[in-house]
């Protein structure tokens, strides 16, 4: 039961990460390509995003920085 929890907690960050990427991506108007290579060198970050990769801690906090330092 336990794991079950972590799991849906991981899940809901993920879909968090996701949702302030793609709410970043329509106000700056900048292509998946464009800001997955500028955040974190991966120009297919955004795409795996979607299809649900989840990334590293270290990760997710460069792309909250990054999207904080270019608004």
């Amino acid at each position: 039961m336990g794991s079950r929890v972590a799991f849906r907690a991981n899940e809901d960050y993920q879909v968090n990460l996701l949702r302030e990427v793609e709410k970043f991506l329509n106000r700056s108007q900048t292509a998946p390509t464009r800001f997955g290579r500028d955040a974190v060198g991966d120009p297919r970050f955004v795409f795996d995003l979607r299809r649900g990769r989840e990334p590293r801690p270290t990760t997710v906090k460069r792309v909250r920085t990054f999207m904080e330092t270019v608004q």
